[in-house]
């Protein structure tokens, strides 16, 4: 029986999957600076760093709304199959178990959220940059 309203559900597992996330980009960005024969690894250490302070960035704020509606996400068992979590909002509790792989595909789709976003950024700096570059720069004759 679902106790959580749809809301409340939802930005539970956006904070849930969003702090997996987070231990993934952080992993990642250790491997590229300390594990992998990378020539130049400068442009994928900013892409995870900015996914990072994306993912920070929005995670602070889901954890402001949790506090204000009262809303927690505590882990309770895993196996090799699922993962249960116990999520609770003020008196009401609902406990919540998860087949991994799809914790890790709800992971990839954040992930890739978060790399499209900092490419967009990324782009729009960059298209940004050119533009005032062309502006201050004289016509060639």
């Amino acid at each position: 029986m679902r106790y959580l309203a749809d809301h409340e559900y939802a930005l539970a597992t956006r904070f849930l999957f969003l702090s997996m996330a987070i231990t993934v980009i952080k992993r990642e960005i250790d491997m590229i600076e300390n594990k992998t024969k990378l020539k130049i690894k400068s442009p994928y250490l900013l892409l995870f760093k900015q996914m990072e302070a994306k993912a920070f960035q929005e995670r602070q704020q889901l954890r402001k709304y949790m506090y204000d509606q009262k809303i927690q996400v505590r882990p309770l068992e895993k196996n090799d199959a699922f993962t249960a979590y116990l999520f609770i909002c003020g008196e009401r509790e609902e406990k919540r178990n998860y087949f991994n792989p799809t914790l890790r595909k709800k992971v990839e789709q954040i992930l890739s959220e978060l790399m499209m976003q900092s490419y967009q950024d990324h782009s729009n700096l960059l298209t940004n940059e050119d533009q005032a570059i062309m502006s201050s720069s004289s016509p060639i004759k």
